[in-house]
């Protein structure tokens, strides 16, 4: 039996707890960073601000206790990118060498532009904590792996054993996962489709049709693999289940929170009060667009969509003249 600890009790965290312990034979606990949302969880039994309507079964321990995530044996990090780091600097000291951690979280940090894996690195290798550490990732609505509709999703490690171990541990009737050793192409497929969602959700919302949400797919997949491949991914990484099937779930889907925020966008509403609509819950995307532009600046990669999308988020540039300049950049051969 092993003993699963999920660090972060949104709507992910505890789908991924639904769906493990559906699966039987783990000790499961959900770790939430704030003690009155896990005193809320273990009250109710549900997560309701977060994933509200799925009862969380006995079986399944809810806590914010630092020794809960050093008993674990595997650590599920589905920790917000912007919240990442500080929660790590303020809990490493109770992790230990041996375990495994995951990262099930699908951003960039601001600032360094890191994968969370780099992130998660950076922080706890000054403590001595050289631990394996790998990426979840993939088309997986939270909702619908709560209901246990079947799903999909690619872990990676770069030692295949770790991976095949998670693989094992996670498999169930309801929950199949992909060996990789690409962590790079994994996290940042996961992380950029998001940027694109947005565009997609403003095509959306300014009343565009099939043909542009098509054209915002492909072009938002080339340049997803651009930067990728320029950060040392391969290339066949982003034509699977981390890269153009978790960007066409996300661009096309009702239940995604970045297309709902474009859409808004796309509407006329404004950012802060798109956010605050939100209840807590985040649109990864509007904190990777910025780091992702980045990133491909130092990498001298070129991304228009994400240029207009930094443009939209930050610089309230009205999406209808963004749209335009995408449509009238030079005309060039398809690559």
């Amino acid at each position: 039996m092993s003993r699963i600890a999920i660090l972060g009790a949104g709507a992910w965290g505890t789908a991924l707890a639904l769906s493990l312990y559906r699966r039987g034979g783990h000790q499961l606990t959900l770790w939430a960073h704030i003690p009155e949302l896990a005193q809320q969880i273990n009250d109710a039994r549900e997560n309701s601000q977060f994933l509200p309507g799925f009862p969380i079964p006995a079986g399944v321990t809810v806590t914010n206790d630092c020794a809960a995530i050093n008993a674990a044996d595997i650590l599920v990090v589905v920790i917000p990118s912007e919240f990442l780091r500080p929660t790590l600097l303020r809990t490493r000291n109770c992790l230990r060498i041996g375990q495994f951690v995951l990262s099930a979280t699908k951003g960039l940090e601001e600032g360094t532009h890191f994968r969370m894996t780099q992130v998660l690195s950076d922080t706890l290798e000054p403590a001595g904590l050289l631990l394996s550490i790998g990426a979840l990732s993939g088309p997986s609505f939270a909702q619908e792996v709560a209901q246990g509709q079947p799903t999909a999703v690619t872990v990676a490690f770069s030692d295949p054993q770790v991976a095949a171990l998670i693989q094992q541990e996670f498999s169930s009737e309801s929950l199949r996962l992909y060996t990789s050793t690409d962590v790079i192409g994994v996290e940042l497929g996961g992380a950029l489709k998001n940027v694109i969602a947005i565009a997609a959700g403003i095509a959306v919302g300014v009343g565009l049709g099939h043909n542009s949400i098509a054209a915002l797919i492909t072009r938002g997949i080339v340049e997803i693999t651009r930067l990728a491949v320029a950060c040392g991914a391969r290339r066949e990484t982003l034509a699977g289940l981390s890269g153009i099937g978790d960007l066409v779930l996300t661009c096309t889907g009702s239940l995604s929170r970045n297309r709902t925020v474009g859409q808004a966008l796309g509407q006329g509403r404004k950012l802060p009060e798109i956010l605050a609509s939100l209840g807590g819950k985040v649109a990864e995307g509007v904190f990777t667009t910025r780091a992702a532009l980045g990133l491909a600046r130092q990498r001298g990669v070129e991304m228009p969509i994400t240029e207009q999308m930094e443009l939209i988020l930050n610089r309230g540039k009205d999406p209808r003249d963004a749209i335009r300049a995408l449509m009238l950049r030079p005309g060039k051969d398809e690559q």
